[in-house]
């Protein structure tokens, strides 16, 4: 059966977790990405949702940026620069990295 694309968004790896758990019949490919989602998955996915929300209107950064701060969740400054520091995206000075790595642990 065809499928039907109804909405399309990004989402975090968390999220995808809590949707694919709720399918009845998963096809191979949903069971791989399954495994994959229980092994790389941080945190719940009210949660990341709520948190990528949070970055976004706090930090004034995009929505796919966010959301790969979420899905790796770093726990150092160092770490979390890798995310600001490459293509056309806003540089994020030190004091902002730490009060988005506060948040982060208080989200853990």
């Amino acid at each position: 059966m065809p499928t039907r694309i109804v909405k399309k968004r990004e989402i975090t790896i968390a999220e995808t977790k809590s949707i694919l758990e709720r399918l009845e019949n998963p096809n191979p490919f949903q069971i791989r990405t399954l495994e994959y989602v229980n092994k790389f998955s941080k945190g719940e996915p009210a949660k990341a949702a709520d948190l990528v929300n949070l970055l976004v209107k706090e930090f004034e950064i995009e929505n796919k940026d966010a959301i790969n701060v979420v899905n790796c969740m770093p726990t150092s400054v160092e770490e979390l620069r890798v995310f600001f520091s490459t293509g056309k995206k806003r540089l994020m000075i030190t004091s902002q990295l730490q009060k988005i790595l506060k948040i982060l642990d208080e989200h853990r």
